[in-house]
């Protein structure tokens, strides 16, 4: 998961329930000090939430741009049913269409996605790719990840099914490395697992270690594409990004110093290459 260093948005974002057609979700909507140059949603990765993206939303604000970072269903502070079918890959994907067009008079939106949000976002894409004027995958992949981490999901998966969040939430953290387990943000951090549905966990986690490859599908689809990544990372080999973005002829972002999550890892260096991006279309 991502850590963020803070969970206190900037003073540029406020925090409110986006009301759309599929439901209300929870999000950090941040408004650029003057003319907007344009309308972003950035939907979080695996065990994820909005407050991923808290160290983007002031220099992308900055930069001209209303950015929109959400919680999608069963994740933190959006609410979530205990039905496993409900987190289909699919539903999730109509849920961001849906949060798209409640951004009213925004016009096309510039789509962001990290690791599972990135491959969630795809899917919207091709579901209808109207309501988006560009799609950037952040850390994220062509199809499923790594052997190590379907490891991984699978044995949280199984987890999940027998034990109580707090419990899984322990476990984990046994397994982190001291200095993590002493950071500031620790009880952030938990408080946020805790809210989770473990439906939504156990779902997208099984589609992380099942996505098919639907690079050809993204690449006939006339949208500009931003493969970002850090200059490491375990869930999807860098040269496999590397490749994905030479077969969607997107432009190609890697932030040194990074790995599998950019927007905390370097995040002034992550919003920039987003910025220049937006701003070259």
């Amino acid at each position: 998961m991502s850590r963020p260093h803070t969970f206190t948005p900037p003073p540029c974002a406020h925090a409110h329930q986006l009301r759309t057609s599929r439901g209300d979700f929870a999000v950090l909507d941040a408004s650029p000090p003057g003319a907007v140059r344009g309308t972003a949603l950035l939907l979080p990765g695996y065990m994820g939430s909005k407050e991923d993206f808290v160290a983007l939303l002031e220099p992308l604000s900055t930069a001209g741009y209303r950015t929109v970072a959400v919680d999608g269903r069963g994740q933190y502070e959006t609410d979530g049913t205990d039905r496993q079918e409900d987190y289909a890959q699919g539903e999730l994907a109509r849920d961001a269409l849906a949060q798209a067009t409640a951004l009213d008079g925004a016009g096309p939106v510039h789509l962001l996605g990290h690791s599972l949000g990135g491959q969630i976002a795809r899917a919207a894409v091709l579901l209808d790719a109207s309501p988006f004027r560009s799609l950037t995958l952040m850390s994220s992949g062509p199809a499923e990840v790594v052997e190590a981490q379907r490891l991984k999901v699978k044995v949280l998966g199984d987890a999940l099914a027998t034990l109580s969040m707090a419990q899984v939430w322990e476990a984990m953290r046994a397994l982190d490395p001291p200095e993590e387990v002493a950071s500031a943000d620790g009880e952030a951090l938990r408080r946020r697992w805790l809210r989770h549905r473990p439906a939504q966990l156990i779902a997208t986690g099984r589609g992380l270690a099942t996505e098919p490859d639907r690079v050809a599908e993204l690449a006939a689809v006339p949208l500009p594409v931003h493969v970002l990544s850090g200059e490491r990372d375990d869930t999807w080999p860098v040269p496999l990004l590397d490749e994905m973005a030479r077969r969607l002829g997107a432009h190609r972002t890697r932030i040194a110093g990074a790995e599998h999550s950019p927007n905390t890892d370097r995040p002034q260096e992550t919003a920039a290459a987003i910025a220049a991006f937006w701003d070259s279309l």
